[in-house]
């Protein structure tokens, strides 16, 4: 447990954090799982929309540090490969 006054504050400040970054993980899986559901459901038009939705989410995670900026990219390499598979 923290004990000094600047260790108890950081501790707050983690907790804080975290809590923030959590909330937007959740909203990036979200979107993410939109694209996915479109795909499974064979509607190209709907998985663009869903994937252009997505990216700046998925982008906006990795400037706020959530993400890695290479998870990003693979994330979105593989989506829209997949988009494009749809007949």
């Amino acid at each position: 447990m923290a004990n000094s006054p600047q260790s108890k504050k950081r501790a707050r400040q983690a907790d804080r954090r975290e809590a923030v970054n959590k909330t937007r993980r959740s909203r990036i899986r979200t979107f993410l799982r939109k694209v996915e559901e479109a795909i499974a459901s064979g509607d190209k038009t709907a998985a663009q929309t869903a994937l252009r939705n997505a990216q700046p989410e998925l982008m906006r995670g990795v400037t706020k540090g959530v993400f890695h900026k290479n998870t990003a990219a693979r994330k979105m390499s593989r989506l829209s490969s997949r988009v494009k598979a749809i007949a």
